[in-house]
């Protein structure tokens, strides 16, 4: 009997070591750079480009309002002095609502844009996460850290930057699209 129990003994603690050594190399803790990722998806390029085609478009629609109306003061304040009491005061409610509605339209616009930046970042942000969710468990990593600069990850070695690697799969995946 003592001689099968020194056995399994060893056999113990050989699997111990063995699964100790498993759980400790599939548990490993890695990172990817979020910024990194963001900034050389080739994905953020094309739709930071549709953002920016549209802004501008937008920013326009403003800016020629704002020159017609200028263009409006001007003139009023070239024939002022032909007007009655009655018309001058009516011209100035005149150009005095039409400032407010380009303001406000100004601050619709504005608005309009941040939610379609927003729009545009979360979709990139969405196909990046949606990615990493499969690389990870395509490589059986237990947690994959996101870095942002925010100090939420002091230090790791060169060897838990997950970044490049990421980086390279996610741009082909989105140019095989």
């Amino acid at each position: 009997m003592k001689n099968v129990t020194l056995p399994l003994a060893a056999l113990a603690v050989v699997i111990s070591m063995v699964t100790l050594f498993y759980s400790q190399s599939s548990s490993e803790l890695v990172y990817v750079d979020v910024n990194k990722l963001i900034d050389g998806y080739k994905r953020t390029k094309v739709v930071r480009a549709e953002f920016e085609k549209k802004a501008k478009i937008l920013k326009s629609n403003v800016d020629s309002l704002v020159t017609d109306w200028q263009k409006e003061l001007k003139l009023y304040e070239k024939e002022r002095a032909n007007f009655t009491k009655k018309e001058l005061e009516l011209k100035q409610q005149l150009l005095a609502n039409k400032q407010q509605q380009i303001n406000n339209y100004q601050q619709s616009i504005q608005r309009k844009i941040q939610e379609s930046d927003k729009k545009a970042t979360q979709t990139v942000v969405n196909d990046i996460n949606d990615y990493i969710k499969e690389f990870g468990a395509e490589k059986g990593y237990q947690i994959i850290f996101g870095a942002s600069g925010g100090g939420n990850i002091m230090y790791a070695s060169k060897g838990a930057d997950l970044t490049e690697e990421v980086l390279k799969g996610l741009n082909a995946e989105f140019s095989g699209k």
